[in-house]
């Protein structure tokens, strides 16, 4: 009988033991991954006395990356820059639509004609009216994003059937209605244009 009570008692211990280690294993699993500071560690060890070093993860976007990006589309370096912009050089005549200073979208645009061009600098984004209509000249001007006075991003059937041809009368015209409809929705009022000939 006493054998028996110690057989007993060393099975219930163990049985105690198994369900401990089972709840503690259960626990782990089913608990939301935390990321703390110690686990997303941006730096790995380096010897005494010196600066920790970076790893793949926390190295930013080299810089030659962004001056690749500048060369190629001829942008202002006032297009480079946290946030949406609108980047328009007159002289390749492209828009270059960048957010944080990563091309998302390019575009076809022509400009004013000599005695309305279209005025150079850094604007923002003042007013837009997806179906607007010129008081002025009475013509459609689709996804107008105003920047300068009367002076807007738009959408020209004009520049879409005449090209290079014809001119605006100060605007920027774009001959692409699906790219500028896309930009249209993901510009906001307040946002940069910069318009120049580079």
């Amino acid at each position: 009988m006493g054998i028996l009570r110690k057989v007993c008692a060393t099975l219930t211990a163990a049985a105690f033991v198994g369900v401990g280690a089972l709840s503690a294993t259960t626990s782990a699993e089913a608990a939301p991954q935390v990321v703390g500071a110690a686990q997303k560690s941006t730096t790995a060890p380096a010897p005494v006395g010196q600066p920790p070093r970076a790893t793949a993860a926390t190295k930013a976007t080299p810089a030659s990356s962004t001056k690749a990006t500048m060369a190629k589309y001829r942008l202002d370096s006032r297009c480079m820059t946290r946030g949406r912009v609108l980047c328009i050089n007159k002289k390749t005549r492209k828009l270059v639509y960048l957010v944080n200073g990563k091309a998302v979208q390019v575009m076809d645009v022509r400009f004013g004609a000599m005695k309305t061009p279209t005025r150079n600098g850094s604007f923002k984004i003042q007013r837009k009216s997806k179906n607007h209509v010129s008081t002025l000249y009475h013509s459609k001007m689709p996804y107008a994003m105003f920047f300068s006075g009367g002076q807007a991003v738009h959408y020209s059937s004009d520049f879409r059937a005449r090209g290079y041809n014809g001119a605006s009368h100060g605007c920027v015209n774009v001959r692409d209605k699906n790219k500028i409809a896309w930009v249209f929705a993901r510009v906001r009022v307040g946002d940069k244009v910069v318009v120049y000939s580079k």
